[in-house]
């Protein structure tokens, strides 16, 4: 019986330690989206004339820009009209766009970071940069020109 209770009471002893106490610090992290410093709108003039620009590397001639301004205000729905107007650009032969390199991970990701200095004026986040060249990356039928349209389409195309 005193070796039952020996036993036992050296295992209560030695099995029950005392809990340690972990504490967790987080450090302060300020986040900002890359888009927030942008808060003027885009007038229809400058959105016709950078988005030409950009998309054939010269300045759109004036008789252009007043029939394209014409039909952007005659219409009601100005999403519908600037998605309209980038995908007729694209669809002409003489666009001045970077074609996708897919000979690497790193060239892709050159595509992706230019595409979007010449777009939105800055570098993209790693969020952005990843989740852009893993698409690439998975769809072989994913073109520069979709590309730009998704970009030249996106809510921060039409601030600066």
């Amino acid at each position: 019986m005193k070796k039952v209770i020996f036993i036992l009471s050296v295992l209560i002893l030695f099995s029950c330690k005392k809990e340690k106490k972990i504490s967790y610090a987080l450090n302060d992290v300020n986040i900002s989206q890359n888009s927030a410093n942008k808060d003027h709108l885009k007038s229809t003039t400058e959105f016709i004339s950078i988005a030409y620009s950009d998309i054939f590397g010269t300045v759109i001639t004036t008789d252009k820009l007043a029939d394209l301004s014409t039909m952007y205000k005659a219409f009601g729905d100005k999403k519908l009209i600037e998605e309209m107007v980038i995908k007729n650009f694209l669809n002409e032969p003489t666009i001045q766009i970077p074609q996708i390199d897919r000979t690497s991970e790193i060239t892709i990701q050159n595509f992706v970071t230019d595409s979007y200095k010449k777009l939105f004026n800055r570098t993209p986040d790693e969020y952005e940069l990843w989740f852009v060249t893993d698409m690439i990356q998975k769809d072989a039928d994913l073109t520069s020109e979709l590309i730009y349209l998704s970009l030249m389409t996106a809510n921060e195309y039409r601030y600066y």
